[in-house]
């Protein structure tokens, strides 16, 4: 306990404290709670300046969470437990080191596993669940800095075989380890990517609320299935670790646990050498309303605390400083007995007479089964909140001079001979002196009792980490013929891609088969996409239901709440958005369950806000939709800079298995919808889609005969300009909101100037920049065959003229293909930022509207000899374009 500030009734103050103590052995600590509730409460009122907790914050005394009279007992050997630890941690040092001894070219992080082993541990021998007949299992993130350690202790069930361990982070031709945990390198082996730090505690949240999610809609049983994350305390700092929790409390998730493995130290030094991070972190997760556990001392540290009247142990590892305590670890004995311990009289008389041994021995909580094992137990205590454990370790545990508690510890990535040997007798492990040089892998004999138990262990929970490739069942996928409103033409009437986009959705809901798998999901923006005649039908998940009458219950499209609701409607939230969509799109491996998320937004809110974690879903195989409304440059024409998306396909491109697209017509999109849902629902392929949408109204024409293969595959035929003309003809390319554009040019070209245009829609420039470098690459391993020749080549073989090509993104977008053409390719897009005014004007002002199209078509032929300059300076004219205005991309 400690006192705030001076105190100037120190008998006062005992006397308060001595009735505390009264009413929590008469009574009980809930009665204890209330009374202090209510003076708090009372404290308020009155107007006294007071928060729970000390020094004015949410926080509890510098001390084990759990009281030693409150621990269960160990159901486990713990001396047969200490010796498998040793073999992991071991083994997981030798990974490393034996994949530098050469260079420190490979790398590689020794010392995170070492602190954080025995939280790993106690997990895997008691709580960690793999799925199974009896059990969906639980959802383990774990730390990726420690992986070292995972492949250690699948090297000791025989998993991996020392032909892995050999080949760590050495992965092209061999049977190599990933670096990191990576589902995309190791697709058996690791759930979830989690080394992108931030990533994993975000993740981990909307993992927990999907399980919940599947659950109230009675898709899947969770049962006491539960979600852990494993996680560094300076990992702590990245906005989305962090950001969410609040989410985790509102929803109840306490099917969710964290560890945070808190060793004081993030790459560099210290987290918090001025301050106490377990502190901190307690206060930031008890005001969003978790249970918070802290492991902060060992066994050996409880005879000091009872032993303590004065309190004085009490305040001096509370005031202090994370700085000092990674210093005294460095330091040794003589450090804590001289500069900790020796700081009172009071608390050098408590370790009066012990030997440097003794205090050396003195454990943080993460350090000790016991500690560990009690937090992870009450841990499991369902209360309809999440549990953070903040565990206290000391980085590089067991390396010795090689790394334990310095500041370079995460750097290290060799062991002096000297810490080898120390490592090895510390731990107990029977390695000849002669063999050390060599840093051999360590597996106790299958005889041996450790071997046995952990083979016991194994028998009742199950081998984790492992993953769920595919799930049991595919899905049938409707004909395209289901989507037959969307393929015949809309006639007079207007829609934009984005209505289109809900029609094919309200068909696919009410498919039998595909229905009940969809999940709609959206941040805030529901109405804006034309969805919220999906409220009614669907429901908007709530974990509560609707305990409110909504604003609009006398309507017919009502905000519905619904503990079964179908929709996923996030607030305003992208990265949470992304992450429920990632978990959705995991289903089929975490569940056994394929589930089909659409998640529709501000196509400039996609990649380029929460690019990380599109990223991670590329490594995590998802599969499901992403749909970036409102897309293109000028399209959305009201919104201004930051919000006009010219570069979100682009960065779609950065994701080798995500599969882009930017249709223009309803036939394009439901073509394309429906292919998606053939390869990531029936075929089980591990990709996903990223579709963009307008909200720009026009007349859809009918899809042309055989263009299915053409939409797919990036391109195909819109408008054929005639055979048989002596005219000179150009290749128009157009995509999304700028194809309508192009078709005007073609219209502009052959009124005023005589000029044929066959028209394309290239659905995805994407797509064919990754067929033309596939067929690059096939042509220069093959020189003495064949060469093969790229899809836009074939499109355009036998259709004269240079190529010109627009689109609502930069430049960079359809500029990609250039290298698969054989003619003069002419691109424009819209490079700069983009600004507020009409689409006619913002067309115009970044020049790709139809005179600009025409314009460089004439120029491309001018270029080629086909007509003279004069033609190009005559159009200028006549389209009214200013040769001396501004460079859009530097206004």
């Amino acid at each position: 306990m400690t006192t705030i500030g001076h105190d100037p009734d120190p008998q006062e103050t005992q006397e308060w404290r001595d009735a505390l103590a009264g009413v929590i052995a008469a009574e009980g600590p809930e009665r204890a709670a209330q009374l202090l509730a209510g003076l708090a409460d009372d404290a308020k009122r009155a107007g006294v300046p007071f928060s729970s907790g000390v020094g004015g914050k949410i926080v509890t005394p510098y001390v084990n969470t759990i009281a030693v009279s409150e621990e269960p007992a160990y159901p486990g050997d713990i001396e047969l437990e200490r010796k498998i630890e040793a073999a992991v941690r071991w083994n997981a040092m030798a990974l490393v080191v034996r994949a530098n001894k050469v260079s420190s070219e490979l790398g590689g992080h020794v010392a995170s596993y070492a602190s954080a082993a025995t939280l790993y541990e106690v997990a895997f021998n008691h709580f960690f669940r793999a799925a199974g007949p009896n059990h969906g299992g639980d959802l383990v993130f774990f730390q990726g800095h420690s992986s070292p350690g995972f492949y250690a202790r699948a090297f000791m069930e025989g998993r991996l075989d020392q032909a892995h361990m050999d080949n760590f982070r050495q992965e092209v031709g061999g049977q190599g380890l990933s670096s990191y945990p990576h589902p995309w390198l190791m697709p058996n082996f690791w759930q979830f990517p989690t080394v992108s730090m931030g990533l994993a505690p975000i993740m981990s949240i909307y993992q927990a609320r999907f399980m919940k999610y599947l659950d109230n809609r009675e898709l899947i049983d969770a049962g006491d299935r539960n979600v852990w994350t494993f996680l560094g305390d300076g990992e702590m700092d990245e906005p989305e670790s962090l950001g969410q929790i609040t989410i985790a409390a509102r929803e109840g998730l306490d099917n969710l646990k964290w560890v945070v493995n808190c060793n004081l130290q993030r790459l560099d030094g210290p987290v918090r050498g001025n301050g106490k991070i377990i502190q901190e972190l307690e206060g930031v997760f008890r005001g969003a309303g978790w249970n918070v556990i802290k492991v902060v001392w060992g066994s050996n540290w409880d005879p000091l605390f009872a032993s303590d009247p004065s309190s004085k142990l009490l305040q001096l590892v509370d005031e202090t400083l994370d700085g000092n305590y990674q210093s005294l670890r460095a330091g040794g004995a003589k450090a804590t007995r001289d500069e900790f311990f020796g700081k009172y009289p009071e608390t050098a008389a408590l370790i009066a007479g012990w030997d440097d041994a003794r205090i050396s021995a003195l454990r943080r909580g993460g350090h000790d089964p016991k500690k560990v094992y009690a937090a992870y137990a009450r841990a499991m205590e369902r209360n309809g909140r999440p549990t953070v454990i903040l565990a206290k370790t000391i980085k590089g545990f067991g390396m010795g001079s090689s790394g334990e508690g310095q500041n370079v510890a995460h750097q290290a990535k060799k062991m002096h001979d000297v810490d080898l040997r120390n490592m090895r007798d510390a731990f107990g492990l029977p390695i000849p002196d002669a063999d050390l040089a060599t840093v051999p892998f360590y597996k106790p004999d299958e005889k041996s009792p450790e071997m046995q138990y952990f083979r016991e262990r194994l028998a009742a929970l199950g081998s984790v980490p492992q993953r769920r490739r595919k799930s049991t069942t595919s899905l049938a996928v409707p004909e395209l013929s289901a989507f037959k409103g969307q393929l015949e033409a809309t006639g007079e009437r207007h829609i934009s891609t984005t209505m289109a986009f809900v029609r094919v959705l309200s068909a696919l809901l009410k498919d039998k088969t595909l229905g009940k798998h969809i999940v709609p999901i959206v941040a805030d923006e529901s109405r804006t996409f034309g969805m919220e005649g999906l409220f009614r039908q669907l429901g908007i998940y709530s974990h509560v239901g609707q305990n409110y009458t909504p604003q609009d219950a006398d309507q017919l499209m009502w905000y519905r709440e619904d503990k079964k609701g179908q929709i996923l409607q996030e607030g305003i939230d992208e990265a949470g958005a992304t992450s429920s969509w990632i978990a959705a799109g995991t289903s089929y491996s975490n569940h056994d369950l394929p589930m089909i998320p659409f998640y529709i937004y501000y196509s400039m809110f996609g990649f380029q806000r929460v690019g990380d974690l599109m990223w991670a879903a590329g490594d995590i195989r998802t599969r499901g939709f992403l749909i970036g409304g409102t897309s293109g440059r000028t399209t959305l024409n009201g919104e201004g800079l930051q919000h006009e998306d010219g570069q979100s396909q682009i960065m779609a491109s950065f994701v080798p298995n995500c599969v882009s697209y930017d249709p223009t017509y309803s036939f394009e999109l439901a073509v394309i919808i429906r292919d998606g849902l053939r390869r990531m629902v029936a075929e089980q392929e591990d990709v996903y889609y990223y579709i963009t949408l307008m909200n720009e109204n026009y007349e859809h024409p009918a899809m042309p005969a055989g263009a299915e293969e053409g939409i797919l595959r990036g391109m195909h035929l819109l408008r054929d300009g005639g055979k048989g003309k002596k005219a000179p003809r150009v290749q128009l390319l157009g995509s999304g909101s700028i194809l309508r554009e192009v078709e005007a040019a073609a219209d502009l070209l052959r009124d005023d100037f005589g000029v044929v245009a066959d028209v394309w829609s290239a659905t995805s420039f994407n797509e064919l920049r990754r067929d033309g470098i596939d067929v690059e690459r096939w042509n220069l391993l093959h020189p003495t065959e064949k060469a093969r020749v790229s899809y836009v080549a074939q499109c355009l073989e036998g259709h004269a003229g240079p190529a010109i090509a627009a689109t609502d993104y930069i430049r960079t977008y359809a500029d990609a293909i250039r290298p698969y053409l054989d003619r003069r390719y002419v691109v424009l897009g819209t490079d700069g930022f983009g600004r507020s005014d009409f689409r006619t004007k913002l067309r115009t002002f970044f020049e790709v509207n139809r005179h600009y199209v025409a314009i460089a078509a004439l120029k491309a032929l001018a270029d080629d000899g086909e007509i003279p300059a004069s033609k190009v300076a005559e159009a200028i004219v006549k389209y009214g374009i200013d040769p001396s205005k501004p460079n859009p991309v530097t206004v």
